[in-house]
């Protein structure tokens, strides 16, 4: 952070107190001031270390874009949203006539329901014939076939358990709901269609999780991979890590990643720059700026908030060490956040250590009270000659 120290300024006398002076003979530039002073808050031009980087224009995607599949055959009995509507995760979107899976749910019912029965009188049986088995009554040949029989009835009782969570899983696949929150782009089909498995019936996509796709010049490529660091410029930013006052915002990217193969007509590289969740503004299908960060290098800066605007001229206030302030023109560069410091880039005009106010308004005020007493010292110091 800029360190900041107070100026104390002083103020214009009153005109009784200057005639006293004037009548005194004491009239020196240092006894102008009186007890009421202005104190300023200063920050110190510095050189900062930023980030060399290329813009390039990319294209953003969405990471999740999705068309939702019938699973199973049947006849669109209703559709509950269509395009641009907004669909949460979960909630249904069509739903399919299910009477034959209703029936088929009812067949695995049933099917179970005799399982369990044959496999209880199998139970019996096997009880029965093993009583009379360890009494030496019957043969072992009756024993085995009991102990088959046992086998074979929990064996039908898991297929028919297996048959009814199938039934139950076609006759879900008639509720066709959204895997997740988004947006529907198009509507395949319309009620009373038959559809089978596979049959497409409705494109959507997810606004909450975005990408942006560069394509990169070999000779950039090697930097890229080296410093692994890359920003996309929004109109609107809804993230923390951006620079407040500015018309583009800068968002730094969660992870790049870089495709193997240069393409052979423009030798460039596919770079997949993701997004951070919650940005606002940005669409799938638009072109935005991009920067990839390729080098590092040494920037003038002072605080955003020093610098004074009025239409295409730029200022700062300067204060010198005897406390004297003056409007200097600057030339500005682009702007930084520096672990949440909003810095001006100065191109020309300021060097490394001089003192600027952070206020501009109240540096501009005193300045013109500055004038106003340096105006009335010099007419004394006239009318004395």
């Amino acid at each position: 952070m800029v360190r900041t120290k107070s100026i104390l300024v002083p103020k214009v006398m009153s005109a009784g107190l200057l005639v006293m002076s004037m009548m005194a003979g004491a009239i020196m530039p240092a006894a102008l001031a009186d007890s009421h002073t202005s104190s300023l808050e200063t920050a110190q031009a510095r050189i900062e270390s930023v980030s060399r980087e290329f813009r390039l224009d990319g294209v953003v995607e969405a990471v999740n874009r999705t068309t939702v599949s019938a699973q199973t055959s049947g006849t669109i009995k209703q559709v509950m949203v269509d395009v641009d509507d907004f669909v949460e995760q979960g909630a249904m979107i069509a739903w399919l006539k299910d009477t034959t899976q209703q029936a088929q749910l009812k067949k695995a019912q049933a099917g179970v329901e005799e399982a369990q029965s044959h496999l209880s009188q199998a139970k019996d049986e096997h009880a029965r014939i093993k009583d009379v088995f360890e009494k030496k009554v019957v043969a072992k040949s009756q024993m085995d076939e009991a102990e088959h029989a046992l086998s074979a009835a929990k064996a039908r009782l898991d297929s028919a358990k297996a048959s009814l969570e199938q039934a139950e899983e076609e006759l879900s696949r008639t509720r066709i709901t959204a895997p997740y929150s988004g947006f529907v782009t198009e509507r395949h089909v319309e009620v009373g269609e038959t559809v089978q498995p596979g049959t497409p019936l409705m494109t959507g996509v997810s606004l909450n999780k975005l990408r942006v796709n560069i394509d990169v010049p070999q000779g950039l490529i090697n930097k890229a991979r080296q410093y692994g660091k890359a920003y996309v410029y929004t109109d609107t930013a809804s993230v923390s890590d951006t620079v407040p006052d500015e018309t583009e915002q800068k968002v730094l990217v969660e992870q790049m990643t870089i495709f193997p193969i240069a393409d052979r007509a423009s030798n460039t590289f596919k770079v997949r720059l993701d997004l951070p969740e919650g940005i606002q503004g940005l669409f799938p299908g638009m072109f935005v700026r991009t920067s990839l960060v390729t080098g590092e290098k040494h920037e003038l800066v002072v605080p955003a908030a020093s610098v004074a605007r009025r239409s295409e001229v730029s200022a700062v206030y300067v204060i010198d060490a005897d406390g004297d302030i003056s409007l200097r023109h600057v030339r500005l560069g682009r702007k930084l956040d520096v672990d949440g410091e909003a810095l001006q880039v100065i191109l020309s005009g300021l060097e490394a250590g001089e003192t600027v106010a952070l206020d501009p308004v109240e540096a501009g005020a005193v300045l013109m009270q500055q004038r106003r007493k340096h105006s009335v010292h010099n007419k004394v110091e006239h009318d004395r000659a």
